[in-house]
């Protein structure tokens, strides 16, 4: 099982990117689906997930409005769309999967409800 993230780069402050993870391995459609960053000396926080079926999502109010979270269960990937980026939004990216939660109504934003994790993509702001 492998999550392989990618998208990461450098923009200025108010660009955009959009982050991709593709899963190999195995299906991960029945499950829920996150991203998480983690700057340098920092925990790591949750930034967005998407319910098994896509049909709910959750971000925390730091990135509600800018960030956008998608899946593409038929190619195996979770996309983040990531708008007006400002400087505290510098971090490096994960991507997991929560295989604890198949088919579950809600959404996990804890790290240790997700068990499978991708390496990380680094997105710098300049400010």
């Amino acid at each position: 099982v492998q999550l392989q993230a990618s998208g990461g780069g450098l923009v200025q402050t108010g660009g955009s990117l959009r982050l991709s993870c593709a899963a190999s391995g195995r299906t991960f459609s029945p499950y829920p689906m996150g991203w998480f960053r983690q700057a340098p000396g920092k925990e790591r926080e949750f930034v967005a997930a998407i319910r098994w079926d896509g049909s709910r999502t959750n971000y925390p109010d730091s990135v509600k409005g800018r960030f956008t979270i998608s899946r593409d269960d038929t190619k195996n990937k979770v996309d983040l769309q990531m708008n007006s980026l400002k400087p505290e939004d510098a971090a490096t990216y994960y991507c997991a999967v929560s295989t604890k939660y198949g088919f579950a109504n809600w959404i996990p934003t804890v790290t240790d409800d997700y068990t499978y994790w991708g390496q990380g993509t680094q997105v710098t702001v300049s400010s």
